[in-house]
């Protein structure tokens, strides 16, 4: 590695609070997400009444379940977190859509939004390389 490279990872190496509060972070969307990818691959009947709710054919329901659980577990997987947390990005792009193509109230509209975010902050918060990419910058006098 180059001195460039060892340098900004030095400047964007987090606190081990940091760290810590990216794992629990993680491990609760990885939980949330693994839940409901099960349900919809087990087509519980709870998901089975919101599906229709959101005039998703039956036949989909699993697809769409199998699709969670393998971005999931991409995101899980330390190595391959960004990636998860892109495709993670993306299929709770295509939730936002949904939600707002049937009429559902501002919550349940935004509720991805807000998962999608809770996504990105697990990453961030844990991996010096994305701190690199994406900077916050802090005002200084």
């Amino acid at each position: 590695m180059n001195s460039v490279a060892t340098s900004l990872s030095a400047v964007n190496a987090p606190s081990k609070g940091a760290i810590w509060t990216g794992r629990v972070i993680t491990t609760l969307v990885v939980l949330f997400l693994a839940f409901d990818g099960i349900t919809k691959v087990i087509k519980d009947p709870h998901v089975l009444s919101a599906m229709a709710d959101l005039v998703f054919p039956v036949s989909t329901i699993v697809a769409i379940g199998t699709v969670l659980l393998v971005c999931t577990l991409l995101y899980a997987i330390p190595q391959t977190s960004v990636l998860g947390a892109i495709l993670l990005t993306a299929h709770l792009g295509g939730a936002v859509a949904v939600q707002v193509r049937v009429g559902h109230p501002l919550f349940e509209s935004s509720f991805p939004i807000i998962f999608g975010v809770l996504v990105w902050l697990g990453v961030y918060l844990r991996e010096p390389r994305l701190r690199a990419l994406v900077p916050l910058r802090t005002q200084s006098n």
